[in-house]
């Protein structure tokens, strides 16, 4: 079944799928699978999976790869939730799929499955990470030290609250789970999203970090954490718990401190 046909340069071919492989399905029998195909101007095409014990929903994707679209195009790696490739929206929540089981995201027999929200669609389930990776870059997520290879090893005090504050964001793998999930980054595009903040947010604290000043200048600008409206999604939906609102707020925090120690010099 085809809701709408593509007509770009990633075009492909749209079939349905109305039968079950020969493999051998449980008593639970068959998920209604809705899998995005092609571009922005793609469409929906349905296929029946068979239901087994344990399935994940990366599981029921390769499925469909393997056994009814060979040209279906995902990304994955590790598959156990390190890696974060794998991450698509699933009945309307970005998820890692490789770490969502079906019988916790299915909706009756019914999954529908897109890429990620708020990126350039390449192809199919295939997002383009350089827009997310560039906002990255420019709220300054680079560590820069001020310490030589001749100098001591910088000391870190494991209870400061600096150092316990960067420990709280410091697990981003940078899936882009939060950044699918984010509504400001629906409505402005140039909004750096919250990946990037919490970026920018661990380095703030980090006291090696040589230009942390710059930093809050950056996430202070128009497109940064005073765009936030603290709905939450992000901490929500992170597949690691952490909290890029929190982040984000103590940005504001600091922001505003270092705009009130300008207005009185």
């Amino acid at each position: 079944m085809i809701l709408r046909t593509g007509s770009t340069g990633c075009r492909t071919k749209i079939h349905t799928d109305p039968t079950l492989s020969d493999r051998p399905t449980t008593s639970a029998g068959a998920l209604e699978v809705h899998v995005w195909r092609g571009c922005d101007d793609g469409g929906f095409h349905v296929y029946n999976v068979p239901a087994t014990a344990n399935q994940t929903i990366l599981d029921v994707v390769t499925w469909i790869q393997r056994y009814r679209e060979p040209a279906l195009a995902y990304r994955y790696a590790c598959r156990v939730g390190v890696c974060g490739s794998c991450a698509m929206t699933v009945n309307g929540r970005p998820r890692w799929t490789c770490r969502s089981h079906v019988d916790a995201v299915v909706d009756g027999r019914r999954i529908v499955i897109e890429p990620l929200r708020h990126l350039p669609r390449i192809k199919d389930l295939v997002t383009d990470l350089t827009p997310f990776f560039d906002k990255w870059t420019d709220s300054g997520g680079s560590f820069e030290g001020e310490s030589t290879r001749d100098d001591d090893f910088a000391s870190v005090e494991p209870g400061s609250k600096q150092r316990q504050a960067a420990d709280a964001g410091i697990e981003c793998i940078n899936c882009a789970v939060c950044y699918s999930a984010c509504d400001v980054v629906g409505w402005r595009p140039d909004y750096q999203g919250p990946a990037a903040l919490n970026r920018a947010w661990t380095l703030v604290n980090d006291v090696r970090h040589a230009k942390r000043d710059e930093i809050l200048h950056k996430v202070a600008a128009s497109d940064g954490c005073l765009n936030c409206h603290t709905h939450g999604s992000c901490t929500e939906f992170c597949p690691v718990g952490i909290s890029p609102t929190a982040a984000i707020g103590g940005l504001k925090r600091l922001a505003l401190r270092r705009w009130l120690r300008g207005a009185r010099e």
